[in-house]
């Protein structure tokens, strides 16, 4: 009976042997749970484990690195800030509202772990394409449950991408990237000193979420996952508002030891991980847990994964204090522990031990997998495939496709349903290569972008990964930033297929490799394995949230051109047969296939470095991404009201399509231009005059558009049936 249940759970028969091992008897219900969300893949990284530790971690600004709550970085002297990236997949595609929604309150929570302020969000999201009503389904409901949720809380959604991909359908990707500044003192999540008491603070606890990390995040969907909705969470942004200022109060009042959030895994985790962390152990009476729904199984409080809940440790004379700040916020604090010296987190309910389980088994021991990985024989097929180079029938009507495809044209249908102007620190906000951010009572900013190239990842994993990194550093040094590290969000398909490990390590060895050579970093993060369905998975999807510092708030920049008569010039090197796996095969030539192209990472950190050398040079700067040249032009000129005129060399096609890495196109006042140039023949750097900026159209060698129609094309390119269904429901919002 009990090894049919353990299967349920979504364990292993070797695992529940493991269990048994390791507590000498069989386990009871409540023990069997907890190690089915803490061994789980979502909570233990089990088959990740291995490869990740090879990541570099270390600088000498780098304050926390991976395992806590959230990175921590010192971007200025005595400034320091907390960056992460979380993913919630699987519960968006259950229940898309709630689960983007709740995605947004467990990073925020994950930053509050660690003593900081979060201060601005960012949305990375991977959806199907926009022709199937699923997903104009998926796609409304999920901004729409990541604006209620950031707009409430009051912290800003800054920026983030929106990518269209049929291998998306049935698994989209909702990852987020919270940013936060230390306030007052630097936390950890650890359960020192014995007679500590564990306080409870925030939500009341109920079914909501009940084996998520087990059930719906650490396995495959398929017919029966609209059965999964009551393992989605449901959130509460208001109580989660207090949350945050009742925190961030105690912590500022030094009221508490230590402190994390409870997320996935509900009261087990944070009872095992702070204990295991700290050497110490926990008594824990759940019968003290705030419960907002009768008759609850003991096993079902202790992994419930209700929302708006932390955990803080308390010295036993602090502890008038820390309810009394906690009644004042209106929020329920109620000690539901104490630390001990066991080693062991004992769980009681009624007086009767229903949990006795060594913290390490649960947090630090469980299984790690070395699992085979093998690359897949279809990517020799997929390689030699055509790469969709050939030329166009009319570069006007190719030009129109790429810029109105929906992985190109504005995102403003989306970000205008944020607020990302809280706070007034917002010196960047969506729509640029970058957010800038001011740091709250600081002379400083930082600058934060995410990119994930998954259709070139699925070409080449280990060029995919490399070249997700360089855009993201490259796209933080256009702003005026320099790039300092990285949290990612790694997005795979089902680890136990030796095609998709195979992926994940190739994966894994280009961001190690890209952030050694650029100095970035990897300060944390989230692997988000099992999206796949019925057997078709993601492309691999690895998401590169970069931060950089701002150290002159004069050199922040845009993208979009200043003024008339400035001159444009391209910077580092096109390669004409850079169109395997680009926009421009995918939707004028239907093709994904061939090699992605190829990056000169040495090259990349010689650019960035002499975009730093020249900031008081440049008016404006933009990396040549997706869609090639032709769209980064169409870009600056759109953003900046201004036309230009560029003469590209070459076959047009390519010139303009292309989309070799490393590239920005850059503008200048007219007087600067020479000392620009000269510059870039000592540092190296190619550079290309392309033309100047003025008019109201937009010429690219032969080709040529009014600016007014290009906007169209840019800016109204959404269906209008998710167009209907967006200003309806904001209709009856207002």
């Amino acid at each position: 009976m009990q090894a049919a249940l353990h299967r349920d759970l979504g364990l292993t028969d070797d695992e529940f042997d493991q269990i048994c091992a390791r507590l000498g008897r069989d386990p009871s219900y409540t023990e069997l749970a907890m190690f089915s969300v803490m061994w789980s893949e979502h909570c233990s990284y089990k088959s990740s484990r291995v490869h990740l530790k090879s990541l570099p971690t270390d600088a000498p600004y780098v304050l926390v690195g991976p395992g806590e709550g959230a990175g921590i970085i010192e971007v200025a002297p005595g400034v320091a800030v907390a960056w992460k990236i979380e993913s919630h997949n699987h519960p968006s595609f259950v229940e898309p509202f709630n689960g983007a929604a709740t995605g947004v309150g467990g990073i925020v929570r994950d930053i509050l772990s660690m003593g900081a302020r979060p201060i601005a969000l960012m949305d990375p999201l991977r959806f199907g394409t926009l022709d199937d009503a699923r997903t104009r389904y998926l796609v409304d409901g999920v901004v729409h449950g990541i604006s209620s949720y950031g707009n409430s809380i009051g912290v800003p959604t800054v920026g983030g991408e929106a990518v269209f991909e049929e291998c998306y359908e049935e698994n989209p990707l909702v990852n987020v990237a919270c940013l936060g500044v230390i306030q007052d003192r630097l936390m950890h999540g650890r359960a020192e000193g014995s007679g500590n008491l564990a306080v409870l603070i925030g939500s009341s606890t109920g079914r909501d979420g009940i084996g998520g990390a087990s059930v719906l995040a650490s396995a495959e969907f398929d017919e029966a996952s609209s059965e999964k909705r009551p393992s989605v969470q449901v959130g509460d942004p208001f109580s989660e508002k207090l949350l945050i200022e009742a925190c961030l109060e105690l912590i500022g009042r030094d009221l508490l030891v230590g402190i994390q959030d409870l997320g996935a895994g509900g009261i087990s985790c944070p009872t095992s991980e702070m204990t295991s962390k700290a050497g110490t152990g926990m008594k824990v009476d759940i019968d003290a847990v705030h419960r907002r729904e009768p008759g609850m199984e003991p096993f079902e409080v202790m992994i419930s994964e209700s929302q708006e809940r932390m955990l803080a440790i308390v010295d036993p004379q602090s502890l008038d204090a820390v309810l009394e700040v906690c009644r004042r916020w209106e929020l329920e604090a109620r000690v539901i522990g104490e630390i001990t010296t066991t080693g062991r987190v004992e769980v009681t309910s009624e007086g009767i031990a229903v949990a006795d389980v060594p913290a390490d088994a649960l947090a630090e021991e469980g299984p790690v997998y070395e699992r085979r990985a093998r690359r897949p024989q279809w990517l020799d097929d997929l390689r030699a495939a055509d790469r969709g180079d050939a030329a166009p029938p009319d570069l006007l009507d190719a030009f129109r496709a790429v810029i109105s495809s929906p992985n190109i044209c504005s995102k403003r249908w989306i970000w205008e349903q944020y607020d990302h102007m809280i706070f007034l620190g917002t010196l960047i906000g969506p729509g640029g290569d970058a957010a800038v951010i001011r740091l709250p009572d600081t002379e400083v900013a930082v600058a934060i972008t995410t990119d994930g190239p998954g259709r070139y990842c699925y070409l080449n994993p280990y060029e995919g990964a490399r070249l997700a990194v360089a855009e993201a550093a490259l796209n933080v040094a256009c702003v005026g930033a320099k790039p300092l590290a990285i949290t990612n969000c790694l997005n795979f398909g089902n680890p136990e297929k030796p095609g998709v490990m195979w992926q994940f390590t190739e994966v894994v060895r280009g961001i190690g490799d890209a952030c050694r050579v650029l100095g970035t970093p990897v300060t944390g993060g989230n692997v988000s394995f099992y999206n796949e369905t019925k057997g078709r998975a993601i492309y691999p999807t690895p998401v590169i949230g970069m931060l950089g510092s701002v150290r002159d708030l004069g050199s922040v920049r845009g993208l979009g051109f200043v003024g008339a008569g400035d001159e444009v010039i391209l910077l580092g090197v096109t390669d004409p047969d850079d169109l395997g796996g680009s926009e421009y095969a995918k939707v004028v030539n239907s093709t994904v296939g061939g090699a992605p192209p190829r990056l000169d990472l040495d090259a990349l950190r010689d650019l960035i470095a002499f975009l730093g050398e020249t900031n008081h040079l440049l008016r404006s700067a933009h990396d040549v991404g997706a869609g090639g040249l032709c769209v980064t032009l169409a870009e600056s000129a759109l953003a900046g009201g201004i036309g230009v005129g560029a003469s590209v060399p070459g076959e047009p096609h390519r010139a303009l399509f292309s989309e070799s890495p490393g590239r920005v196109v850059v503008s200048c006042a007219p007087e600067d231009i020479d000392e620009l140039l000269q510059r870039a023949r000592t540092s190296g750097i190619s550079a290309t005059s392309l033309g100047s900026t003025g008019g109201d159209r937009v010429e690219c060698g032969e080709m040529s558009v009014a600016l007014e129609q290009l906007r169209g094309w840019y800016e109204d390119a959404l269906p209008d049936t998710l167009s209907s269904s967006i200003e309806e429901r904001n209709g009856r919002r207002s």
